[in-house]
């Protein structure tokens, strides 16, 4: 998933780029979630300091602070070289700045066109989207779920185990930000998957990456996330905690 960050100090106008961001990842079912919006860059690089994905930011270039758009910019690379980074701005005349601040820059979206400023943020939305999935299959294993007409891509790593849903051919994944339910079976994700997943009950296919121990006695098995799964006495025989 991709956290959404936008920093803006007129009130008025942040709320309309907000509202603009929100429709285009309803309406497109995009795999990004708007983490803040905030009006004060120190406000937003603390809390880019402290997030765990991948961001896009769309920063106004003037922010009415000792730190300009540009410089947190250079801060937010600090933390998140791979994020992608908008700048929105009525100052046309500052792009070429982008470039000497060496901030790689994804756009430049000018406010003084309302319409075409729409078009170019549903178009750096989709493409951060796009890029994002491709350099995440090459440097991780993923498994990509479709459900309602929407592509959710997960690490291996930060999935915990897959359970049987109440709801029929349908199975939730639990993962280390959430909880995806959509159609499947064990038998089908079994065969998908690599090595790492093991089925230690009819109900439950487990990441033995992320186990943190195995109550044999019981046949409960804790996951490092604080969940937990059961085991079958038959299915345990075979089962060994990577």
């Amino acid at each position: 998933m991709l956290n959404i960050f936008v920093c803006e100090d007129h009130d008025a106008q942040r709320q309309n780029i907000v509202q603009i961001i929100q429709n285009i990842v309803l309406m497109e079912e995009l795999d990004m979630q708007l983490v803040l919006d905030a009006g004060d860059p120190y406000v937003l690089l603390d809390k880019v300091k402290t997030s765990q994905n991948t961001g896009i930011y769309f920063l106004d270039i003037d922010l009415n602070s000792n730190m300009n758009g540009l410089k947190l910019a250079q801060q937010i690379r600090l933390f998140d070289p791979r994020g992608f980074i908008i700048f929105i701005t009525a100052h046309s005349e500052l792009s070429y700045m982008t470039f000497q601040y060496r901030v790689e820059a994804m756009d430049f979206v000018l406010k003084d066109n309302p319409a075409e400023a729409k078009v170019k943020i549903r178009e750096c939305l989709l493409h951060a989207m796009e890029r994002y999935t491709l350099q995440t299959n090459k440097t991780h294993k993923v498994y990509t779920i479709q459900t309602s007409g929407r592509k959710i891509s997960v690490d291996y790593k930060d999935i915990f185990f897959f359970e049987t849903s109440s709801n029929i051919h349908k199975v939730i994944l639990h993962a280390k930000d959430r909880q995806i339910e959509f159609f499947g079976t064990m038998k089908e994700l079994t065969s998908t998957l690599d090595d790492n997943f093991v089925r230690c009950h009819r109900s439950f296919l487990v990441n033995r990456n992320n186990i943190k121990e195995v109550d044999v006695k019981n046949r409960i098995i804790y996951f490092t996330n604080g969940e937990t799964c059961l085991m079958s006495t038959r299915m345990m025989k075979g089962f060994k905690q990577g």
